[in-house]
């Protein structure tokens, strides 16, 4: 029997030693459903609509042209879009941006953190980060430009409380706001 780490007197009470484990139950048929392949073209789980002639997406490191404090910006990003991109839809990441069915630049433009809220005697009792990103969205098997806009996403912290680690998960908070936003029009303009 393989040791499971947990001592004999930690065991449940209805353990039984050298006991038959109960009969395997087959998967629901509403799990085999989930876990079968999507007809191409179709909606994702997510909602989400892949045209059925792609299958790859390039995303290369989004760029941060910003004055940001707050460090890996353009790396997040790129994370973010990436598992949105890959794991709610059925398209494969590839690293080779010309070769890819479709390809996502984004960058960041603009990075502010600016106060909101300000006390009697005149401090700050929030501050709200906010990022500006551009993106384009190109479907390269038709030489199709799908998005090409700016986005902005944004996250309030209270700067007296939370101090620089505070900006920095508004800054988190601003870049996966963002990269919803960019997800839900890149896949839903299709």
């Amino acid at each position: 029997m393989p040791k499971t780490g947990r001592s004999a007197s930690r065991q449940a009470p209805n353990y039984v030693p050298n006991a038959t484990p109960p009969p395997r139950v087959p998967p629901s048929p509403r799990r085999r459903v989930a876990a079968s392949p999507r007809p191409a073209g179709v909606y994702s789980f997510s909602g989400a609509s892949i045209p059925s002639h792609l299958e790859t997406i390039a995303i290369p490191i989004a760029q941060d042209n910003s004055s940001s404090p707050v460090n890996r910006l353009g790396t997040d990003l790129t994370n973010l879009l990436t598992d949105r991109f890959v794991d709610r839809t059925s398209l494969s990441l590839t690293t080779d941006d010309s070769g890819a069915d479709a390809l996502l630049a984004a960058r960041i433009q603009r990075y502010t953190n600016e106060p909101t809220g300000v006390s009697g005697d005149e401090r700050a009792t929030t501050n709200e980060v906010t990022l500006q990103i551009t993106v384009r969205y190109v479907d390269q098997k038709k030489d199709e430009e799908l998005v090409n806009q700016t986005f902005r996403g944004a996250a309030s912290y209270d700067p007296a409380e939370a101090g620089l680690e505070g900006e920095r998960q508004a800054a988190r908070n601003a870049l996966e706001n963002a990269a919803d936003d960019i997800f839900s029009t890149a896949t839903s303009n299709w």
